[in-house]
């Protein structure tokens, strides 16, 4: 299974920054050991149901420390027997991409 997750405390800054907050969730999914990638906006992680989902609990619990509040978004593709994808459906993608210029 693929997730895709978002994870951030409420803060107080003026500036509404809460990259040091991410920065401990994603110290967190990079030392779990499974196959990972994050972009400006979400964390994609791979693997087995219970071991993606440990990652992201511990990831929530690490943006806990940096505020009273954490909000979690969470997108799941489940899809047994393949695994592999997060970077295979890139690369079928720009595949398709190539095949239409």
């Amino acid at each position: 299974m693929i997730v895709a997750f978002s994870v951030a405390p409420s803060t107080d800054n003026s500036d509404g920054s809460v990259h040091d907050a991410v920065a401990a969730a994603v110290k967190v999914v990079r030392e779990s050991g499974l196959p990972n990638s994050t972009s400006s906006m979400f964390t994609e992680l791979e693997g087995e149901w219970d071991e993606v989902m440990d990652v992201v609990k511990r990831a929530t619990e690490a943006v806990a420390a940096y505020g009273s509040r954490v909000s979690l978004v969470l997108k799941a593709d489940i899809r047994p027997g393949y695994s592999g994808e997060i970077t295979g459906k890139i690369e079928r993608l720009e595949k398709a991409i190539s095949e239409q210029e």
